[in-house]
């Protein structure tokens, strides 16, 4: 099977199955599901606080421990981040995708607009991909990577605010608060790169689950079992006919 060198389209068959995405890879995608998940329910319940005047904060500690869930899940996503990125220099070709956009690639540029008219219901033949399709790789990184990694820094100067100017947390962190102007605009920041990142989230599962329907590859069983399958061959060069029977 013939691959593409940057985008890894699929050029010739004959088709076959590919280990696409490695056992760690799989294990970050779903901690980092997990922990968004519960980043966002405990972000809005501290920007909205259902409950008030619960009953005297003493007694239940209800708003502390939304905190504390907040800080712990916001440590692991940071955690998972990092560990995302280290293996994306010791594993395979396809684990570096999210990070590496080829725009010198005119074949990849190409299957950008190819790929956004499939989805857009105006080119019912898309190319086979065994990674991410293009698209999907930008919106990876530049929503989904840049995103994570914004959002990241806002929280843990937002975290570092807590503990004051003469701790070891801002000696780390304090440079956000007095780069961005004051802690309302990082925390509205932090607030906003949360919307953006539930933006890419519905699209991600749009772009997901129509491709295992309609499209010729898996996508959620490759997360699940790191294989890719195709539905259908690809189809091969007639390597029978002749250049001037080609040509005609």
């Amino acid at each position: 099977m013939k691959i593409s060198k940057w985008s890894y389209e699929i050029e010739e068959g004959p088709i076959e199955p590919v280990y696409v995405y490695e056992a760690p890879v799989r294990f970050w995608h779903w901690a980092q599901c997990l922990a968004f998940f519960m980043l966002v329910v405990t972000g809005f319940l501290i920007g909205w606080p259902p409950i008030p005047n619960y009953a005297e904060t003493w007694n239940t500690y209800f708003f502390g421990h939304i905190l504390l869930l907040h800080f712990v899940f916001g440590m692991l996503f940071s955690v998972l981040m990092l560990y995302r990125i280290y293996w994306a220099f010791v594993g395979n070709k396809y684990s570096r995708m999210i990070f590496l956009l080829p725009f010198w690639d005119m074949q990849w540029i190409k299957g950008i607009f190819g790929t956004a008219f499939y989805y857009l219901f105006l080119n019912k033949h898309p190319k086979e991909y065994v990674g991410h399709n293009p698209l999907a790789q930008i919106a990876m990184c530049l929503m989904y990577v840049l995103g994570s990694i914004a959002i990241i820094i806002t929280g843990f100067g937002l975290y570092a605010e807590q503990w004051g100017w003469d701790t070891g947390w801002m000696s780390w962190f304090g440079w956000v608060t007095a780069w961005m102007g004051g802690p309302q605009v990082v925390r509205t920041t932090h607030h906003l790169l949360m919307y953006y990142l539930l933006i890419f989230l519905c699209a991600h599962l749009y772009m997901s689950f129509r491709e295992d329907i309609m499209g010729g590859g898996t996508q959620v069983s490759t997360m699940i079992n790191g294989i890719r399958f195709f539905k259908e061959p690809i189809p091969q060069p007639d390597n029978n006919v002749a250049p001037a029977q080609k040509k005609a």
